[in-house]
C-alpha cells in the first residue's frame, strides 16, 4: 500500500494528495549512489597514499552502581561508533585502532606519540583522544590552537562499538570517516557528526542530532518526553514518531521541502524572530522567519534544520 503524504511547502499545507516525495526520494538516491562513489575512490586513494599499517583491538568495561542518570561520552575524531542498549549494569567498550603511515617511520612516530583517554567518574564513562590531538571540549583561546601544533603525517581511526544500560543517557562525536549509530537507548541522547551520517534505532527520549554531510534517520519506539532538534547541512531528515505523537515542529530549509503522512496537522502562524546587533554606526536588525506545524495537540517543540535536503516526518507503519 502506498503511503500518502502531506507536503508542507513555505509554511502552507497542501491537501493530501498522492505524494510526489518520488521524485525527490530519486534524486536522493542518486545524489547518495554519487555520493557512496566518492567516498569509496577517496578510501581507495587514503590505502594507496598510507600503506604502512598498524592495528590494535582495546575493550574496556565499567560497572556501574546506578543507570540512570549515568552518561557515556565518546569524542571521536576519525572513524564510526556504534552503541546499542541492553539488560546489563557495565559499560562495554570494543575498540578497533588502526594507524596508517606513509613510511614505517612515521608509522612508530604514530604508534609513539598517540595516547587514549579512557575514564570513569561515578556512574559516567568517557573516552577520547589526548595526544597529539586532545579531542575533549577546551577553550581554544588559551593558546592551544590547531595552527600551532606539529604536522601529523599519519592518520588514526578508531572504531568503536559499545553497549550500555538501556537506561544510559549517551553523547557521542565523530568527524571524520565514520557513521554514528545508537540502538535500543532510552536516556537521552546528543548525536554529532560532521563527515558521515547518523542513524538513530528505538529511541525514547530527548534527542539531538547533527551532522554536515550526511543523512540523519530515526525513530522512536514512544513519544520524546523533552526537546528535540535535528541539523544537516547536505542530506535528508527522517524521523518516524508512533501514531499518537503530539508536539510542535519548527522547519528550516533553503533548498527542500518538508513533508508528512501524519493527517491531523496545523500549520502554525509565522513567527518572525528579530535579533539586534549594537554597531559603532547603529543598529542592525535580522530577521528570521520560522515554518511551524502542530500535530495532534501539539505540546513538546522539535526544531529540523537543513540547507540541501527534504524533511520527512512519519508515522511507525
Amino acid at each position: 500500500m502506498k503511503t500518502l503524504f502531506i507536503p508542507l511547502i513555505a509554511g502552507l499545507l497542501l491537501s493530501c494528495i498522492q505524494t510526489p516525495v518520488k521524485a525527490q526520494d530519486n534524486k536522493e538516491k542518486a545524489r547518495e549512489e554519487r555520493e557512496k562513489q566518492r567516498e569509496e575512490s577517496r578510501q581507495e586513494k587514503i590505502k594507496k597514499e598510507y600503506p604502512e599499517v598498524f592495528s590494535e583491538h582495546i575493550s574496556k568495561q565499567y560497572l556501574l552502581q546506578k543507570t540512570a542518570g549515568s552518561i557515556l561520552t565518546i569524542y571521536n575524531l576519525e572513524g564510526s561508533i556504534k552503541v546499542e542498549g541492553y539488560s546489563g549494569d557495565k559499560v562495554l567498550i570494543e575498540l578497533d585502532k588502526t594507524i596508517s603511515a606513509k613510511t614505517k617511520n612515521v608509522l612508530e612516530e604514530g604508534k609513539a606519540e598517540i595516547k587514549l583517554g579512557f575514564e570513569q567518574i561515578g556512574d559516567s564513562v568517557a573516552a577520547y583522544i589526548i595526544e597529539p590531538w586532545d579531542t575533549r571540549p577546551h577553550d581554544w583561546s588559551t593558546g592551544d590552537r590547531w595552527e600551532n601544533r606539529k604536522k601529523i603525517e599519519y592518520r588514526c581511526n578508531l572504531s568503536y562499538t559499545v553497549k550500555v544500560p538501556f537506561d544510559m543517557n549517551v553523547r557521542v562525536s565523530t568527524v571524520n570517516d565514520g557513521e554514528i549509530l545508537v540502538k535500543d537507548v532510552r536516556g537521552n541522547l546528543n548525536v554529532s557528526n560532521v563527515n558521515g551520517g547518523v542513524t538513530v534505532v528505538n529511541a525514547k527520549s530527548a534527542t539531538r542530532a547533527s551532522t554536515v554531510n550526511g543523512p540523519i534517520t530515526i525513530n522512536y519506539l514512544s513519544n520524546p518526553a523533552g526537546d528535540c532538534s535535528y541539523h544537516t547541512i547536505n542530506g535528508k531528515i527522517t524521523v518516524t514518531y508512533p501514531n499518537d505523537l503530539s508536539a510542535d515542529l519548527q522547519f528550516k530549509s533553503m533548498n527542500g521541502a518538508y513533508y508528512t503522512d501524519f493527517q491531523n496537522v496545523e500549520v502554525l502562524p509565522v513567527k518572525v524572530n528579530i535579533t539586534k546587533d549594537k554597531k559603532s554606526d547603529g543598529t542592525l536588525y535580522r530577521i528570521n522567519k520560522n515554518s511551524d506545524i502542530r500535530i495532534g495537540s501539539g505540546g513538546k517543540l522539535f526544531k529540523f534544520e537543513t540547507l540541501n535536503g527534504n524533511i520527512y516526518i512519519q508515522k511507525q507503519s
